[in-house]
């Protein structure tokens, strides 16, 4: 993790070093600053630092794992990564509430009535699929 975080954290410096520039080059004295690409370099930066920030955090708090050890081998990063759902219906209700709501921005704002109860039922659901009550054993 430590690695992946200095790796984010240099990529966030060339973001905002190339937002800055792209923010100079494209300034021209008729129109102004670009404010699209300039908007979503800047952005981009505060999304890299941000995840830069988050592992190279984590990782003071977690043990070394093998890809922060220069001297490892493939197999010393195997076994149980943790526990994932074999199927689930919840991603199905949220891509089509995701897709109602941008049809309402396309077609009319209307559409967002039926989109947000489709949402909210897939997040609910999704957040609580496997919940079984507080402490109780399974």
């Amino acid at each position: 993790m430590k690695e992946q975080g200095k790796i984010f954290l240099g990529l966030s410096v060339f973001v905002l070093a190339m937002a800055i520039t792209y923010g100079l080059w494209t300034n021209t004295s008729d129109h102004g600053i670009e404010a699209a690409g300039t908007t979503a370099l800047f952005l981009a930066f505060g999304l890299c630092a941000f995840i830069g920030y988050y592992l190279a955090f984590t990782a003071r708090r977690v043990d070394s794992g093998a890809g922060d050890n220069p001297e490892a081998e493939v197999a010393d990063d195997s076994g149980e990564l943790g526990f994932f759902a074999p199927h689930s219906w919840q991603p199905l209700s949220l891509a089509l509430g995701g897709a109602l709501a941008f049809m309402g921005v396309i077609f009319g704002w209307w559409l967002m009535f039926w989109a947000a109860p489709i949402i909210a039922i897939g997040i609910f659901g999704w957040v609580f699929e496997f919940y079984r009550g507080e402490n109780q054993n399974q």
